[in-house]
């Protein structure tokens, strides 16, 4: 448990604020220090290509410097970030600091995934690592509630520095846990759990070897589909017609769900597999989007539910399904290509998004682009299941892809 919610903190201070903080006080922050559109869009690319940079300088060289520095160091900097950001009036300053924030984000979550994969026992690795990547949904909530009950009493910097508060309290209880973790393991573990994986290697790992290639097709197709749904939910519904507030409603929804997922999608994926817990989260996405596009109006906080079973938790369980097949660190190596990935597949589905709003003058193609996305999400979840049901002969060696 302590495990869990450790690392958890990390998730909320490095993606729930670090990465998702800026969208929540935004509108705040553009009266006083001037933030223009333009300032915004600019923000955005670059912040989403700062993930993508840091994703895969952890993929490469990640394995030469220690998962627990790494850790403490991006929550250091990250918390230093935040308290920065209290005190800022340029917006290019704020924007550099975000695009700083973005990368720490990235090798944060790569350096817990080879921890827990590294000190946690098989049984429970994927309960523990979806439940920590479900901590981006608590940051979801935290994000509201700072904007609810705090900014309007002290103003939008005290949301920041509440924040970087909490952020250094949180590298303190993982430079506690941390010691407890290394004094407590042994050499074998840590020789076993260290096999690094060359460029070459990583790259036939990929390209080639059964669960590292699913897992990385499985994160593009997830990027490809909850990036452009996140991005166009608000302009889409006011495109139907419907009220403001039920974005806000189905983004509630998406955060709580996202909340409980975690923790029993894991447990899930431990007992019965990854592949069943890989279908159950995808064929909620895909009822949910399904629905959805049936009927905006009615099933978007349906689709805000499906969204948060599956997007949160899916990080945690496609690292348990990895570090089965791959030592701790290799595991980080392959997730943060997962992480390049899904950018890669997000920018996709968005720029596509645009391209069909500019020729149609509608969003309405773009979503029944992502409930098919969602079905094939599902087709692969139920080869993975089936195709991981066979012998343990997975479980000691790749297989190659068929």
């Amino acid at each position: 448990m302590r495990i869990s919610t450790t690392f958890g903190m990390n998730q909320i201070v490095s993606h729930g604020f670090g990465v998702f903080l800026f969208a929540a006080l935004v509108p705040l922050m553009r009266e006083e220090i001037g933030i223009s559109h333009w300032h915004l869009a600019v923000t955005g690319a670059l912040t989403q290509l700062s993930y993508l940079a840091g994703a895969l300088l952890l993929s490469l060289a990640g394995h030469r410097i220690s998962s627990a520095r790494l850790a403490l160091v991006t929550g250091s900097i990250t918390s230093l970030l935040l308290l920065t950001m209290a005190g800022l009036d340029d917006p290019l300053a704020v924007m550099l600091v975000l695009i700083l924030a973005a990368a720490c984000a990235a090798i944060s979550w790569g350096a817990i995934v080879e921890l827990i994969s590294r000190y946690t026992a098989p049984e429970l690795k994927s309960t523990y690592l979806s439940t920590v990547s479900s901590g981006t949904a608590w940051g979801y909530g935290l994000n509201g509630l700072l904007v609810l009950l705090i900014v309007p009493l002290f103003g939008w910097r005290s949301g920041w520095l509440i924040a970087g508060v909490l952020g250094c309290t949180t590298v303190l209880l993982t430079w506690r846990l941390l010691i407890r973790l290394q004094n407590r393991s042994g050499n074998n573990q840590h020789s076993t759990q260290s096999a690094a994986l060359t460029a070459a290697q990583l790259f036939r790992a990929v390209t080639r070897e059964r669960t590292a290639f699913f897992a990385s097709l499985i994160c593009c197709l997830v990027g490809f589909a909850t990036m452009p749904f996140s991005t166009w939910l608000s302009t889409y519904l006011a495109e139907q017609g419907a009220a403001v507030q039920l974005g806000g409603y189905t983004w509630t929804a998406a955060g709580m769900t996202g909340m409980l997922a975690g923790f029993l999608t894991g447990k899930l994926a431990d007992s019965r597999g990854h592949g069943v817990a890989l279908l159950l989260v995808f064929i909620g996405f895909a009822i949910g989007i399904i629905a959805f596009v049936y009927d905006p109006v009615s099933f978007a906080v349906i689709a805000g539910c499906g969204y948060g079973l599956m997007y949160f938790p899916m990080w945690g369980i496609i690292a348990g399904w990895l570090n089965r097949h791959y030592s701790a660190t290799a595991t980080m190596q392959i997730n943060s290509i997962g992480m390049v990935v899904f950018g890669l597949g997000g920018a996709s589905g968005n720029l596509l998004a645009g391209w069909l709003q500019e020729l149609n003058g509608s969003l309405t193609s773009i979503y029944m682009i992502i409930a098919v996305d969602a079905l094939l999400l599902v087709l692969i979840a139920l080869y993975v299941q089936l195709t991981e049901a066979k012998p343990n002969k997975l479980v000691q060696q790749e297989n190659a892809l068929c």
